[in-house]
Order: C-alpha cells, then sequence, then structure tokens
C-alpha cells in the first residue's frame, strides 16, 4: 500500500508535500505531483500538508480517486511520452529535478481556470 496524489493535485502542485517527505519520493510532472511507489515510506508526513486533499493512501481511494493510483504508478514505471525509457526509482526528486511531462490520463484532463 502506498500514498496517491489524485486529480485536486492537477494544475495546483502547491508542493507543501514535497517540504515534508523525508525521503524526497514526491516528483513534479508537468502538471501534477506524482509519489513514487517504489520509494516511499508511507510515513504520511504529506497527506496533512496538502491544501486541496489530493494525497490519499490507497486503501482509502474513493471510486473517483482510484484510477489515480495506476496512473500514479504508470508515471514511474511506463514509458511516458517523449521519453526513452521509465523513470523507475531515480532516487529522490530534489536531484532528479521536473519532469514537465504527465501520464496520459493527467495530460488529457482539461486545464483548471486559475
Amino acid at each position: 500500500m502506498t500514498y496517491i496524489i489524485a486529480e485536486p493535485c492537477v494544475d495546483l502542485m502547491d508542493r507543501s508535500c514535497v517540504d515534508v517527505c523525508p525521503v524526497d519520493c514526491i516528483y513534479q510532472g508537468g502538471r501534477k505531483l506524482y509519489i513514487n511507489p517504489g520509494e516511499c515510506i508511507e510515513c504520511g508526513a504529506c497527506e496533512p500538508e496538502c491544501p486541496v486533499d489530493a494525497i490519499v493512501l490507497e486503501q482509502e481511494l474513493t471510486d473517483e480517486e482510484r484510477p489515480h493510483l495506476a496512473d500514479n504508478a504508470a508515471f514511474f514505471y511506463e514509458t511516458l511520452p517523449g521519453r526513452d525509457a521509465p523513470l523507475g526509482e531515480p532516487g529522490g526528486a530534489g536531484a532528479f529535478g521536473p519532469v514537465d511531462i504527465d501520464t496520459p490520463l493527467v495530460a488529457a484532463l482539461p486545464p483548471r481556470e486559475s
């Protein structure tokens, strides 16, 4: 079981969760943040920091949030558009830097009006 970041993060990316993550496992895509399921230690430090309640423990996902479980894993374990290989587990978002692309699910969402 792991934490995932769901749709409310799209086009917001507040990054408060990134600041409190003790293992630096929250990576930045183009429009959304993603938690690496292989690097997350499931401490839960990120969840209360999210101002839009986008971070959810896998076992507590609603039906509406459930597609983001596979989508979050796809960000790391499938080859994303414009990349030659999956990201995998790079060992820390800070050193790796922003990816600036998203999964097809997130890329297909209409832009959130600010």
